[in-house]
């Protein structure tokens, strides 16, 4: 054990250096060429075919064998906490906060947390409307570029009361909580619900399950964040199969007003299974389409097995 131990740390030490050397001739800081030969100093999956053939062909015996394959399969178990140690005792790159101006005393009549793809979006309706938009973000990465197409975000962390009160939701007629974190998007919401009460909670939702958590804690309005997207994807495809515009139209309608009620279904209680009849599920024409003689129990059999195995959505 004594010389797999010495080996392993010899194998991790020479291999890391040399891909440390390599990153750093190759134009990597010493931050990333450090994070490469931690990631990269264990051993692979074949060293054990080489160590295999070299067996075979008489250059190394069962004992060395066994030696070299224990060292390569310790040296990838202690690369995962190789790098847990790596992140701790790296210290933390300070996040430049120059150019960037934190939410103090902001008065829109509509407030956006978070300002991503989804939050750029939300915002055009509004600004083309001329409403009074005041917005926050917690990435300094995410405001500047966005200054540089012309809008004005402030650095906040919605999570946070007092953030939230310098930029002015008290005074809100609307907040759009717009971060792609579920868990973060529920406790401002929550937050929002306990302690500014008269303003409007609207929220962008991860997930069905997201969704439903949502609404338990006040939002006024959720949307799935890929659901209306999906539906319209959905019904020019089957205007590219030859639908018309109008039956497109009235297909995804249909679909929609199907979502809405399994939606209304499961937040009465009936759990994320509520409602899995109204989902146009296509095991019966699979099973037809392989040649399969499909009984109407069968179907039904197909479709209950198909809804317990169901995702939300």
């Amino acid at each position: 054990w004594q010389i797999i131990a010495l080996g392993v740390v010899a194998f991790m030490l020479v291999k890391g250096l040399a891909i440390y050397i390599i990153a750093r001739i190759l134009g990597s800081s010493r931050p990333a060429a450090a994070e490469r030969a931690v990631l990269m100093g264990q051993g692979g999956e074949f060293a054990f075919v080489l160590y295999t053939t070299a067996v075979s062909a008489g250059i190394i015996d069962g004992p060395t064998n066994a030696i070299f394959t224990a060292t390569v399969i310790i040296s990838m178990v202690l690369t995962p906490l190789a790098i847990i140690v790596m992140r701790y005792l790296t210290p933390t790159a300070k996040v430049s906060m120059d150019g960037i101006e934190v939410a103090e005393n902001l008065t829109g009549s509509v407030l956006i947390i978070g300002f991503g793809r989804f939050g750029q979006i939300v915002s055009q309706p509004l600004l083309a409307m001329r409403h009074s938009v005041s917005i926050i973000d917690n990435d300094p990465e995410m405001i500047r570029p966005a200054s540089q197409i012309g809008f004005k975000v402030y650095y906040g962390d919605g999570t946070r009361l007092d953030v939230l009160r310098a930029a002015g939701a008290a005074t809100a007629d609307v907040i759009l909580v717009c971060t792609d974190k579920k868990e973060e998007t529920t406790k401002i919401a929550e937050l929002i619900g306990h302690e500014f009460p008269l303003a409007k909670v609207m929220a962008r939702a991860f997930d069905r399950g997201h969704a439903i958590e949502l609404v338990k804690v006040g939002v006024e309005y959720q949307v799935r964040e890929l659901l209306e997207s999906a539906l319209t994807f959905g019904g020019e495809v089957i205007k590219v199969l030859g639908a018309s515009d109008q039956e497109a139209a009235e297909v995804v309608e249909g679909v929609r007003s199907r979502d809405t009620e399994r939606f209304e279904l499961q937040m009465l209680g009936g759990g994320m299974l509520a409602g899995r009849h109204l989902l146009i599920n296509n095991a019966a024409e699979q099973a037809r389409e392989s040649g399969r003689q499909v009984s109407e129990d069968a179907v039904r059999e197909a479709i209950e097995s198909n809804g317990v195995a169901e995702k939300p959505a």
